[in-house]
């Protein structure tokens, strides 16, 4: 008899042991499943850039420039007119004409439209007599300049062909938030699709403060590298959508902020190319710092300089006001405040809402075309 139960004890052991074994595999597996869940998310840049890539182009322009011709010599007997009839030298002896030559340049740019409208930089394009478009299918294709904004640094091309052209979608550079995930995507020193990631160190950075006056833009910061060839290539967020317009790097003291142009933006300014050939620009007259309540939060535009005999001006708004609203909207940051004036138009008066010294006051302003307050040369 006790044989027999010693017989029975391991068989009586697995079936009391097969419940656990089954249970601690299943609690290892539950354990596993959010390391795995990280891990894969490591990828998402390849699908990113997998969803957004094959719209990603290469712009290679040519341009005419005008090279100044050479001066006659100088100097005896060059500069006396006896010496020039004695020895039979006809005037401007020794000088060369003008002359033209080609100036090549490239940067990037990526489709947004299926009839063939790509977005990239305006100085990628400016002056160009010539531009052709290489698609990472290996197709070049001619394109054509629809328009161009030196103030927001934009152009919208066409390209001279059909039917095909991959698309990037476009995202909501207003959800941004510092520290979002983005990916730079461009062809720098003609180096096909080249890829960085970063993240989103700052918004609306205001370009007058990175010393560029002649632009009117608020800008997304990222530590994402941009380098030359990647001005027109989009920024991504991370599931592939475009949220910004890679332009500029700063160099010297402070080098590897790069600086794209919100999606959001570009998106308006495309708009007015594609049906006008231009874009207008609605301006106050102000420099806008952006205001922050006692908690640090976002709380109003905060007027930092106003433009002597412009709109602001003249309506009595001072440095120190800070806006808070127009008209029926809410204004939080100085990038909110240019969407409305822009939004508004040249001509239709607007009434802005400002807290002066702690007091509520309205003024009544009329914006202007920025070109009409820019310094006469």
């Amino acid at each position: 008899m006790v044989s027999a139960a010693m017989r029975a004890l391991p068989l009586a052991l697995l079936t009391v042991l097969a419940p656990l074994s089954a249970a601690v595999q299943a609690q290892d597996r539950a354990a596993a499943a959010p390391v795995a869940a990280v891990l894969s998310r490591q990828s998402f840049v390849a699908e990113a850039v997998r969803r957004a890539g094959p719209a990603v182009v290469t712009i290679d322009t040519e341009r005419t420039v005008l090279v100044p011709g050479r001066q006659a010599p100088q100097g005896f007997p060059f500069n006396d007119p006896l010496m020039r009839q004695f020895f039979g030298l006809p005037p401007g002896f020794g000088a060369a004409p003008p002359s033209q030559r080609t100036e090549r340049g490239q940067g990037s740019g990526f489709l947004y439209d299926p009839s063939g409208l790509l977005i990239t930089n305006a100085h990628v394009v400016e002056g160009s007599t010539r531009v052709m478009v290489g698609l990472p299918d290996g197709r070049r294709i001619e394109g054509k300049v629809v328009g161009a904004d030196p103030i927001t640094d934009l152009a919208v091309v066409r390209l001279m062909g059909s039917g095909g052209w991959p698309v990037a979608a476009l995202g909501n550079s207003d959800a941004l938030q510092v520290g979002d995930w983005v990916i730079a995507v461009g062809n720098p020193f003609g180096l096909d699709q080249t890829v960085t990631l970063g993240i989103v160190s700052s918004l609306n950075r205001n370009a007058a403060k990175l010393g560029i006056t002649d632009k009117r833009l608020e800008l997304i910061q990222t530590d994402a590298a941009i380098n030359p060839g990647n001005s027109g290539g989009p920024l991504l967020d991370a599931d592939g959508a475009v949220v910004g317009i890679n332009t500029l790097v700063r160099s010297g003291p402070g080098a590897g902020l790069g600086f794209a142009i919100p999606i959001n933006r570009a998106r308006q300014i495309a708009e007015q190319l594609v049906s006008k050939g231009s874009v207008s620009h609605a301006m106050i007259g102000v420099g806008l710092d952006q205001a922050r309540d006692a908690e640090g939060g976002a709380s109003g535009a905060l007027v930092r300089s106003v433009i002597a005999m412009g709109p602001a001006a003249r309506a009595g708004l001072r440095p120190g006001d800070v806006i808070i609203g127009v008209d029926a909207q809410t204004v939080q940051t100085p990038a909110q405040l240019t969407q409305i004036v822009e939004r508004s138009g040249v001509g239709r008066t607007l009434m802005v809402r400002i807290q002066r010294q702690g007091q509520p006051l309205t003024l009544s302003i009329t914006p202007v075309e920025l070109s009409s307050l820019m310094p006469r040369s």
